[in-house]
C-alpha cells in the first residue's frame, strides 16, 4: 500500500518499521501464543515490556534516578487536574505561563482545586510568540510554575526555559524526545503519547521523587503515589500503547538518539519555513521567527478562499490533515518525529508550485 503524506497534529503519524514490527508480532507475542494486548499485566511478557519502555526513556531523555517514570491513562487533560491535586496546597499559588490553548485550560482545571496566577502571557497578542524569560513573575507563594513547552494550534515553542527557585512542571506533549533535554530544568514533564511517543492511550508522566506525597485525601487513581509505589500496574495499564511506545524508543535509539532525531527535525522545519519566508507574503506564518515551533508549522494564506483552494488541492495531491485547528483555522503541518523528511519536501515542493499557480 502507498502510505498517506500524514501532517495531522494527533494522533499523528508512527515510524513506519514500528507499525511493521508490531504487524509482525501482532498475532503471536515473543512465542506466547497470544498477542500483546490478550496478555496478562501481571505476566512476564508484559512485565519485560512495560519495563523495558521505562529503561528507553530514562536512557533517552538522560532521566537521573531522583525521577520516577509512571504510565497514566486520561491524556494530558487528566493531569491538568491532577498536577494540582498533588502539587498545590491551600497555602500555596499555582503559576502559569499562558502560551495558547492548551496552557489556558490548564489554568481553567486548575482554578477549580485552589489559588492560581498567570505569570506571564501572551494571550492579549494572540499567541503570536513565548513570552521572554525575563517578564516571568512568579508569586512568593508558589507552589510551582506551568508552561507548555509546544503550542500546537498556534505553532510556537519554547527554545529557552524558565529558570526559577520552585518546581517547574512543562506539559510537553508534543515535543517530547524531540530535542535534548536538560532534566535539572525541570520538576515534572507530562505527556499525551499520540504526537512523538506512540499512540494515544497512555501518558508519561516523570516527575521528581520528592514531589510524590502520599495525600490519603485523595482518590486513589488520582494520587501519583500510587503509580509510584507499583510501577504504574496498580491497575490495568494501556498494555497495547506501551508496548508500541516502547517499539517508538527503540527506533529513536536505531535512529541515532535525540541528537540524531533532532537534526532531522531542524532540516524538516528549515524546508517549510524556508518556502514560508521566500514567498514574500503568499504564506504568512502565525509564529513569531523566534518562537517558531519545529514541530507545527502554521501559516495563513491571503484570503479564507485561496487558505480553501490550497487545503483542497494537498487533499488530491495525498497529503492529509494540513488543516488549522478549528478553533483558528488557517493551514498547520504537524512534522512530529514520525514524519519523514521526504514527505516534508514534498510538501514544500507543493507549497511552491501552488505559489507559483496562483
Amino acid at each position: 500500500m502507498k502510505r498517506a503524506l500524514n501532517f495531522n497534529a494527533g494522533p499523528a503519524a508512527l515510524p513506519q518499521a514500528v507499525l511493521e514490527k508490531a504487524e509482525k508480532n501482532w498475532l503471536n507475542f515473543n512465542n506466547s501464543g497470544m498477542a500483546i494486548m490478550e496478555l496478562s499485566h501481571r505476566s512476564k511478557e508484559y512485565e519485560a515490556v512495560h519495563n523495558q519502555a521505562i529503561t528507553s526513556l530514562r536512557k533517552l531523555l538522560s532521566i537521573s534516578d531522583d525521577f520516577e517514570v509512571i504510565f497514566l491513562q486520561g491524556g494530558a487533560s487528566l493531569q491538568f487536574s491532577m498536577i494540582p491535586m498533588n502539587l498545590l496546597s491551600e497555602e500555596s499559588t499555582a503559576n502559569y505561563v499562558l502560551t495558547g490553548s492548551w496552557s489556558d485550560k490548564a489554568l481553567k482545571e486548575a482554578n477549580k482545586i485552589g489559588k492560581t496566577a498567570v505569570a506571564a502571557s501572551t494571550k492579549e497578542g494572540g499567541y503570536h510568540s513565548i513570552p521572554n524569560l525575563s517578564d516571568i513573575k512568579v508569586t512568593e507563594d508558589a507552589a510551582y510554575l506551568h508552561i507548555t513547552s509546544n503550542n500546537t494550534i498556534y505553532g510556537t515553542q519554547w527554545h529557552q526555559f524558565p529558570d526559577v527557585t520552585i518546581p517547574v512542571v512543562a506539559d510537553m506533549s508534543s515535543d517530547i524526545l524531540s530535542r535534548p533535554l536538560n532534566m535539572d530544568q525541570f520538576d515534572l514533564i507530562y505527556a499525551g503519547a499520540q504526537k512523538n511517543l506512540g499512540p494515544s492511550g497512555v501518558t508519561v508522566v516523570i516527575i521528581r521523587k520528592e514531589l510524590i506525597k502520599n495525600n490519603g485525601k485523595l482518590p486513589t487513581m488520582l494520587n501519583y503515589h500510587t503509580y509510584s509505589s507499583n510501577n504504574s500496574l496498580y491497575n490495568t495499564p494501556p498494555t497495547l500503547a506501551i508496548y508500541l511506545l516502547s517499539l517508538v524508543l527503540e527506533w529513536v535509539e536505531e535512529t541515532g538518539g535525540i541528537e540524531a532525531i533532532q537534526k532531522v527535525n531542524t532540516e524538516k522545519a528549515h524546508a517549510l519555513y524556508a518556502e514560508i519566508d521566500e514567498s514574500n507574503g503568499f504564506y504568512i506564518g502565525h509564529a513569531e521567527k523566534n518562537s517558531r515551533s519545529q514541530m507545527n508549522v502554521t501559516f495563513n494564506l491571503a484570503s479564507e478562499q485561496l487558505s480553501a483552494k490550497f487545503l483542497a488541492e494537498a487533499k488530491h495531491a495525498g497529503f492529509v490533515g494540513l488543516n488549522g485547528h478549528r478553533s483558528v483555522g488557517g493551514c498547520r503541518a504537524s512534522i512530529y518525529n514520525a514524519v519523514p523528511k521526504e514527505h516534508v519536501h514534498e510538501l514544500a515542493s507543493f507549497m511552491k508550485n501552488f505559489r507559483l499557480n496562483n
